[in-house]
């Protein structure tokens, strides 16, 4: 973070499917919260595409993107990620045009990688005599070359220019590894850390997205590195209760880390018997340059963490995901945060 400057914040939603709501309530809930982080200043909100689990509705980021836009007015929208690894480039690049091109200037392109496992894998495939690469670096360069119809003049696909409005979607390379910071560094696009996945690794692989960037001229491209941060943060009034909104975090971590990704979420209160008590709040160590994977607390202890981080790494904006099963409670999360950080619309 520079001098003088005021660091931003950012959303990315998993539509939590909350206990005892719908998937469509998640839905509800993901629309007031973008409207919620518009009014407070948030800068991006994004959703995620996830396959296969009861914990998150958020499947279709393309679809949920229109809904979005259609009850904001201003706040950037996107995806967090699409899995460019099982689509075709040109697909997602029509797509996301499309979408800017109903909401010119707001729409985000985030695009990742991710297994959903050997089933879904297969099944969101079209072509299933080959098994799905393990990189994306073919998509990723296609994908780029749609967007700034930079085929080569003998390139096949050269005779067919991707029509599109004169602004494009902002491409963004979202990841928690090594491959995807190399991935966006050379070829000079903004790179988003998912350090809420691997937290341990984050200043490795935010320095190789750096030592590895080369500026790229291009539509899509940028001239010097830029880094999003996601980390998982909830605030509260007291830490008490910070803590209790936690539970149903670490419950859900727990089960990921086993493979269950078939068990709803919990309610604060039932997180907080299955953990047998409140969980800890896990504490930044400035200088250390590496996140909490679950970080909490009062507004004032969120706001020297956050500061600490962007200070440590260098950073202008950070992403917050947050995944609580108490809609009031999630609103007045992002509210304190917002206001801890003097961010405004």
């Amino acid at each position: 973070m520079t001098q003088g400057s005021r660091l931003r914040l950012s959303i990315v939603d998993v539509s939590p499917i909350m206990p005892g709501q719908t998937r469509h309530d998640a839905f509800n809930n993901s629309i007031a919260l973008a409207q919620h982080a518009e009014r407070l200043g948030y800068t991006r909100f994004w959703v995620a595409e996830h396959h296969g689990g009861r914990i998150g509705a958020g499947r279709a980021p393309e679809v949920l993107i229109a809904a979005l836009g259609a009850h904001t007015k201003k706040i950037r929208l996107g995806s967090g990620a699409v899995l460019l690894n099982h689509y075709s480039p040109y697909k997602v690049a029509e797509l996301f045009c499309t979408l800017n091109e109903l909401y010119p200037g707001r729409i985000d392109l985030g695009v990742g990688r991710a297994t959903a496992g050997k089933v879904l894998d297969l099944a969101l495939q079209q072509d299933r005599t080959r098994i799905v690469r393990g990189d994306s670096d073919e998509q990723l360069s296609e994908l780029v070359a749609w967007l700034d119809d930079a085929f080569p003049p003998d390139h096949p696909f050269a005779r067919q220019p991707l029509r599109t409005i004169d602004s494009l979607p902002e491409l963004h390379v979202l990841g928690s590894s090594p491959w995807s910071a190399r991935a966006a560094g050379r070829r000079g696009l903004r790179y988003v850390y998912g350090a809420f996945l691997n937290h341990m690794d984050t200043p490795a692989i935010v320095d190789a997205y750096r030592s590895n960037f080369r500026p790229y001229g291009g539509p899509s491209g940028i001239a010097g590195p830029q880094v999003i941060l996601a980390v998982h943060v909830v605030c509260a009034e007291t830490e008490e209760e910070a803590r209790r909104q936690l539970a149903p975090v670490h419950v859900m971590y727990r089960n990921l880390f086993h493979g269950d990704i078939d068990t709803p979420l919990l309610t604060p209160d039932e997180a907080v018997a299955e953990l047998g008590g409140l969980p800890k709040l896990q504490k930044y160590i400035p200088g250390s340059r590496i996140p909490p994977k679950i970080m909490g607390g009062t507004p004032a202890r969120v706001r020297l963490q956050l500061e600490s981080l962007a200070k440590d790494l260098g950073l202008q904006e950070i992403m917050i995901q947050d995944v609580m099963t108490d809609q009031a409670a999630r609103l007045r999360s992002y509210e304190l945060i917002a206001e801890a950080m003097e961010i405004s619309a």
